[in-house]
């Protein structure tokens, strides 16, 4: 659940064979101490548990302050990660224009919709729906962007996926014990994410920023509108219970800040296609948490249509061979 689509930076050059004539090459900068795939699986893990610290946080808060903690958490951590590389904020009122509407459809918006259906619908269930992601992207970017043209391969992966939804919800048992509420709303978060990764694509691409500086700003104007939507809402709470009050933090700390740097540092170092590739573990491990943690029923069709979901999400994902992707970067926009 990267949280922002921002402005692709150019990758590295592939580097070459050694030339004995040459002069000696500067020293390379030193790799992170722990190896890429560690913390591919680490940030596997924290987006997968995001849905059920999303149910455990409503245990004890209303949704709309759930996603204001999340997003206060997140921007205090992006806020320190920024003093200590000694990034500034964007500049420009156009700028922060534009990070104003991303914040309400890579955050505002879809933090809280999940909260909300979360208290209908079975966390397995809302990280499922958070799987269509790409589904929606796929659709959206066949209007929105000119350069993104159907093949029968993607087009064939969009309608696949779709057949796994109708799966997953039982649409051959007349949609029976499902919550139509808390799934439209689970659904409909994940068709913000790509809304959202689409307007910066066209908006902010090139803009000059890095990328943390994007993001911080981000992170905080989400947080504003949630501190003004939150009191309208919902009243104070009569305490802080411990176990909600922790799920919110660690929500926002680490699914919301410290996932945020992790996946940015996969996607510098192995590129944006291999760091993407977490997208299709988090349905997995965010069912698991649900029935191991949680003690949530699974009906066989959930997983059988999980894994079509995902399936039909790779296909409509593959590319032409060579094909580079322009624009941007989709740092986080289809994650909880």
């Amino acid at each position: 659940m990267s949280t922002a689509a921002t402005p692709q930076s150019a990758s590295p050059a592939k580097p070459s064979a050694p030339d004995p004539t040459a002069a000696p090459a500067p020293t390379p900068v030193a790799r992170p101490a722990m190896d890429w795939r560690i913390r591919f699986g680490v940030l596997s893990l924290i987006w997968g548990f995001s849905f059920l610290l999303i149910k455990v946080g409503t245990e004890g808060y209303a949704p709309f302050q759930v996603t204001f903690g999340r997003l206060l958490s997140g921007t205090a951590v992006l806020a320190l990660a920024m003093a200590v590389r000694r990034e500034r904020l964007p500049r420009g009122a156009r700028t922060w224009g534009h990070l104003a509407v991303a914040a309400f459809f890579l955050n505002a918006l879809p933090f809280s919709l999940f909260a909300h259906a979360e208290l209908t619908i079975p966390s397995t269930l809302a990280g499922i729906c958070n799987a269509t992601s790409p589904l929606w992207g796929m659709a959206l970017s066949l209007v929105a962007l000119s350069e993104d043209r159907p093949t029968r391969r993607r087009v064939a992966g969009l309608g696949l996926g779709f057949l796994g939804v109708l799966t997953v919800l039982g649409a051959w048992q007349g949609f029976s014990g499902l919550d139509f509420g808390g799934t439209a709303m689970a659904l409909l978060a994940s068709l913000s994410y790509p809304t959202g990764w689409i307007y910066v694509r066209r908006t902010l691409a090139g803009n000059g920023s890095s990328t943390l500086a994007l993001t911080g700003g981000q992170l905080f104007l989400g947080t504003v509108q949630l501190a003004l939507v939150t009191p309208l809402f919902t009243s104070a709470p009569d305490g802080f219970p411990l176990l909600p009050t922790l799920a919110v933090v660690a929500l926002g700390a680490l699914g919301t800040g410290l996932a945020v740097l992790m996946q940015y540092g996969l996607v510098e170092e192995v590129g944006p296609t291999t760091a993407q590739m977490v997208t299709y573990l988090i349905p997995v491990i965010s069912t698991a948490a649900g029935v191991v943690v949680l003690g949530e029923r699974l009906s066989w069709n959930t997983p059988v249509g999980a894994l079509v979901v995902l399936a039909g999400a790779a296909l409509t994902q593959s590319r032409a061979r060579g094909r580079r992707a322009s624009g941007v970067r989709a740092g986080a926009s289809d994650h909880p």
